[in-house]
Parts: structure tokens; C-alpha cells; sequence
């Protein structure tokens, strides 16, 4: 007969076994591009880092903080609220522009992790891209309401329910430049050309029905480049962190060009 202490002794040591297996690294390698403008005689590259996937947690910018925090303090990117709401942390995860703070792990230890900032833009350092023609062209669309008249009793505008279903899908848009920065057109026409992201605001404003600019937005992207550059690639909504669909609200907006 098996003795109870026999069957102990096992079960203690088929836990040491487990215990010991789940403490054995799993070590993934982070290939992350690097580059320094205050060394101009280095070349950008692609630097390795590897990170123990039992001690990290399940997005890449938890890797991405843990490099920065146990390996390599030189390690350059943007981030904030962690949770997917400002859209600082926009980048190129292996391949596909989104944000390291939504973007999980292949926990497959044995496939290297690619990481670039966002492609076709000036890079400030490492993963950060100079935004600044992105916020300029934001705020040329003048992303707030505009009224020529208010309510006599100084309260809000009012809005019916049904006007206000006509946002969703727009207002929720982060300005994080991963649809804009993943279009053809917005890699060759920058300069002119609104790209996605902005132009999803833009049509945000053209249906609010409390905005009596319409006209006049209108006006703004009638023009051969800021609107019709757009070639329905819709790149932008496969992007898009946030679920939106850019590609349909600039089509919108070239119906009501079109028809007004």
C-alpha cells in the first residue's frame, strides 16, 4: 500500500516542479530603434533588449518602462495616462501603428518585437516624432464651436438626442497620429494635405448641429489638397486604436462638398 506520507512527499514535489518551471525566465527580445540627435555620427538602428515575460506585465509599454527603468535610462518615448486615453505612447509595434499602452505581448518568447515611432515623420529621439505640422493642422480646422447667436437666457445650447448620435464614432478620437501617420497620401503631402486624424475632427464640427460655421469649414477644404488627397486606401481605419472609422467620415464630408 502507498503510505500518506508517500503521496505528500509527491504532491510537495510535483509542486516544487511547478514552482520551479513558472520561476525559469522567458526571456523575449525587444529589437526598439534608437537614434540620438546629439550624436550625429551614429547612425539610427535597432538596439536588443531582452525581458523576462514572468516579470513584466502584458503591454508593451510595461516592457518598454522596465527596459527604461532596469536596463537602459537613455531609452527615449512618450507616455501618460497609461490607459489608452491621451494617445502619447503612438508608435510602430511590429508593424502596425498603435499604442503601447493597448498593444499586448505575444507572449512567444522565440519571435523578436519590433518597435519604431511613427513612420514618415521627423523624430525628435528614439520613439518620439515631432508633432508639431499635426497640431498646426488640428487647430487650422478650428476644432470648437462657433455661434454668430446664443440662447437669450444665457443657458447652453441645447441638442436633441438624435443630433447627438450623430458624433459617436467622431468625438471619441485621441489625436494620437497612428491613422494619419500609417496613410500613402499623408506620407507624401503632409505639408498640404490634412491626413485622416484630422479631417475626422474636421467633419465632428460639420454635423454639430449647434455649430453655425458650416459654411465657412466648408469653404476651408475646398481646395485641391487639404480634402480630396484621400484615395479611400482606408489604412487609417485598420489603424485606428480606438475602433474609428476615418476613412468613412472623410467620405461624408466629400458627399456634403459635393451636394451643397
Amino acid at each position: 500500500m502507498i503510505s500518506m506520507r508517500n503521496i505528500l512527499t509527491k504532491r510537495n514535489l510535483a509542486t516544487a516542479a511547478t514552482k520551479a518551471t513558472s520561476a525559469a525566465p522567458r526571456l523575449k527580445t525587444f529589437k526598439i530603434y534608437r537614434w540620438n540627435p546629439d550624436k550625429p555620427q551614429e547612425k539610427p538602428r535597432l538596439q536588443d533588449y531582452q525581458v523576462d515575460l514572468n516579470e513584466c506585465g502584458p503591454m508593451v509599454l510595461d516592457a518598454l518602462l522596465k527596459i527604461k527603468d532596469e536596463q537602459d535610462p537613455t531609452l527615449t518615448f512618450r507616455r501618460s495616462c497609461r490607459e489608452g486615453i491621451c494617445g502619447s505612447c503612438a508608435m510602430n509595434i511590429g508593424g502596425r501603428n498603435t499604442l503601447a499602452c493597448l498593444c499586448k505581448i505575444d507572449q512567444n518568447e522565440s519571435k523578436n518585437l519590433k518597435i519604431y515611432p511613427l513612420p514618415h515623420m521627423y523624430i525628435v529621439k528614439d520613439l518620439v516624432p515631432d508633432l508639431t505640422n499635426f497640431y498646426q493642422q488640428y487647430k487650422s480646422i478650428k476644432p470648437f464651436l462657433q455661434r454668430k447667436s446664443f440662447p437669450e437666457d444665457g443657458r447652453e445650447v441645447l441638442q436633441s438626442i438624435e443630433d447627438r448620435k450623430k458624433l459617436d464614432g467622431l468625438y471619441e478620437c485621441i489625436l494620437c497620429a497612428c491613422c494619419s501617420t500609417a496613410c500613402p497620401s499623408y506620407w507624401w503631402n503632409q505639408e498640404e494635405y490634412l491626413g485622416p486624424s484630422v479631417l475626422l475632427q474636421a467633419y465632428r464640427w460639420l454635423i454639430d448641429s449647434r455649430d453655425q460655421a458650416v459654411k465657412e469649414r466648408r469653404k476651408m477644404l475646398q481646395n485641391s489638397m487639404s480634402l480630396y488627397r484621400c484615395h479611400t486606401i482606408m489604412n487609417c481605419t485598420k489603424t485606428c486604436p480606438k475602433g474609428l472609422n476615418p476613412g468613412q467620415a472623410i467620405a461624408e464630408i466629400k458627399k456634403q462638398m459635393a451636394f451643397t
